[in-house]
């Protein structure tokens, strides 16, 4: 049994799907968001669109970090990070502009105080904000902020968008095929809209990279940050302290930054790809849950996804798994590993994405290509060998 399922947590989320299982998919199964027809329009060549995630335990590496340093603006990195989760999904199919958000937010009021909360919901404003000036417009509706003690330890940050939009101009993976080239969108680095180097750890695989970084000092510590009945031997397992740092590009980071790092989005590179290459988009996945696997569960038909051309993996990954003893196999299906977007394309269309790419300074490249299978699998060229799904 991986460390993940001791945890009581699921990359591939089966007792989810099993129980979502006969629910109604939707206007377009293989679309990476669920679309119903346009209900509040009334108008057949438009879709609706509704979508809730969060960024997960990840708000427990901001309470730690912020208890330890009583750095109060790392809450707002936490509003990125359930912003991103929404708006990164939406994008995958089509969707950029004219969005509207309403956050949720659980606290434990004992331990979580007022000054949090407008940290976060400022945060959001904010970021909105910052999107706009690349043409992404998200509309903050307000939401619910609730003081729920007996259900949450510390606080979890939500949200959900919606959206109306044109089938013309929708995205559903329907055209993915045989001989389609996979270009893949580095998760690390300094995008020229971040304002600090971003580790690619996204807000996926957080319980695992919290406990696995991270000493039994925090668990003495901070008994409110993790469910008392795990066993002692999957509780902060680690080597670190928040405040130990790595040099990465020159750049001097503490592990706490890293493992913090606010959740990329790629909203104003689709904003571009959407705008001058939609027709050339045959399929656009976001790397989250399900890290490198994500992708299967997307597929049109038959088809063998073949990834022989990754990126190389970043610090973070190395020092998760460096910590955890995880092997290859878990790690890619817990974490992006490099990479948290891909679109399936030709490639002259490649060529001109990754340039886009590279102008937002967004490092990009082909990292695989599709062939003709009679089953749907999945091969990935490691620095460890094959693994094949």
């Amino acid at each position: 049994m991986s460390l993940y399922t001791k945890r009581g947590v699921s990359a591939q989320k089966e007792e989810v799907h099993k129980a979502i299982q006969h629910l109604d998919q939707g206007l377009f199964p293989y679309a990476f968001c669920k679309m119903y027809p346009d209900f509040i329009g009334g108008n057949n060549d438009y879709i609706n669109i509704m979508h809730a995630d969060g960024a997960g335990t990840k708000s427990i590496l901001a309470y730690l970090y912020w208890k330890e340093t009583g750095d109060i603006s790392v809450w707002k990195g936490i509003a990125q990070d359930a912003i991103a989760m929404n708006l990164d999904d939406l994008l995958c199919v089509g969707i950029y502009d004219n969005i509207l958000f309403s956050s949720t937010i659980d606290r434990n009021k004992k331990i979580i105080p007022g000054e949090v909360l407008e940290v976060v919901i400022n945060g959001t404003q904010t970021f909105f904000d910052e999107m706009k000036k690349y043409g992404v417009n998200i509309h903050y509706l307000g939401g619910e902020t609730a003081d729920v003690g007996d259900v949450v330890r510390t606080i979890a940050v939500n949200g959900t968008m919606s959206a109306r939009q044109q089938k013309s101009s929708i995205i559903t993976n329907e055209k993915i095929a045989e001989n389609n080239v996979i270009v893949g969108f580095s998760s690390s680095g300094k995008a020229n809209y971040e304002t600090e180097y971003n580790s690619g750890l996204g807000s996926n695989g957080l319980t695992s990279a919290r406990h696995d970084v991270l000493s039994k000092y925090y668990a003495e510590q901070y008994p409110e940050t993790f469910e008392p009945a795990l066993d002692n031997d999957v509780v902060y397992i680690g080597k670190n302290k928040l405040e130990d740092e790595l040099t990465i590009d020159n750049y001097q980071l503490s592990i706490g930054k890293l493992l913090l790092s606010p959740t990329r989005t790629y909203a104003p590179l689709m904003k571009i790809l959407l705008s001058e290459y939609f027709d050339d988009i045959n399929g656009v996945i976001h790397c989250s849950g399900g890290g490198q696997t994500k992708c299967m569960k997307y597929l049109p038909k038959n088809l063998k996804v073949v990834k022989d051309n990754l990126f190389d993996i970043p610090p973070i990954f190395k020092l998760i798994q460096s910590n955890s003893g995880a092997d290859f196999r878990e790690m890619y299906q817990v974490f992006n590993m490099g990479h948290r977007l891909e679109i399936f394309t030709n490639e002259n269309a490649a060529d001109k994405m990754i340039v886009a790419a590279e102008s937002l300074g967004i490092e990009a490249k082909i990292i695989g290509h599709t062939e003709a299978s009679d089953r749907k699998e999945l091969h990935l060229k490691t620095s460890d060998g094959w693994l094949v799904y």
